[in-house]
């Protein structure tokens, strides 16, 4: 956890590009995934779109530069419609949004797989963020590789209302369903306590580190 408003103005500003950008992607893999399953939920609520405006939360905006934490708009979906397409519509339609996190990280990451950029680069920019306003390539570079990682790992956690919930649903034997079931009215309140409990960053920080270093290296 993090106060977007402690940080320096160039890394204010690659963070604030980097999260419009992925949660934008993010709820338009959705909106895009469940319309091609045949559901146009999404399209007749103005969500078939990469405009940022459709898919920006207000108050999870702003809680994002506040705390470092916040929320897109969740895309809406009709189950039932999906169902009839295929069982596993609602499961690709989940695994769409943190599916488009992991390619936008690989885009970003070919730079550095090329050696045009070194992680040595970006860390030299980001810890001298104090002295420049802008963000440089390496720096913007390593930010949306990471925060997209983050991004994907986060909603990939079988917590409702995250896309891992769905997605475990799907994958789990019955007896295990049920007990997604029987948690999921207390998923938000559950969430909320491992994001300020700190325990987020025990589950996610050693795959997030394992990836960085396959990526950047």
């Amino acid at each position: 956890m993090f106060s977007m408003l402690n940080l320096s103005v160039s890394t204010f500003l690659s963070h604030l590009f980097v999260l419009v950008v992925a949660f934008t992607i993010h709820e338009f893999a959705h909106a895009w995934t469940a319309d091609q399953f045949g559901d146009l939920t999404p399209r007749s609520q103005g969500r078939l779109t990469v405009n940022p405006l459709a898919h920006l939360d207000p108050m999870g905006s702003l809680l994002l530069l506040v705390a470092g934490f916040g929320w897109a708009k969740p895309v809406p979906v009709n189950p039932y419609a999906l169902q009839r397409r295929s069982p596993a519509a609602l499961m690709w339609v989940s695994l769409a949004g943190p599916l488009s996190n992991l390619i936008m990280a690989l885009v970003a990451a070919i730079p550095f797989r090329l050696g045009v950029i070194s992680a040595y680069d970006a860390e030299v920019a980001i810890f001298t963020a104090n002295s420049h306003i802008l963000p440089t390539v390496p720096q913007l570079l390593y930010t949306f590789i990471q925060i997209n990682l983050l991004l994907m790992l986060f909603n990939l956690l079988p917590i409702a209302p995250l896309d891992g919930e769905k997605i475990a649903e799907y994958f789990f034997p019955p007896s295990w369903t049920r007990v997604l079931d029987s948690i999921r009215p207390y998923g938000p309140l559950i969430l909320m306590a491992v994001v300020f409990l700190g325990v987020l960053s025990y589950i996610i920080s050693p795959p997030l580190r394992l990836l960085m270093g396959l990526l950047v290296g």
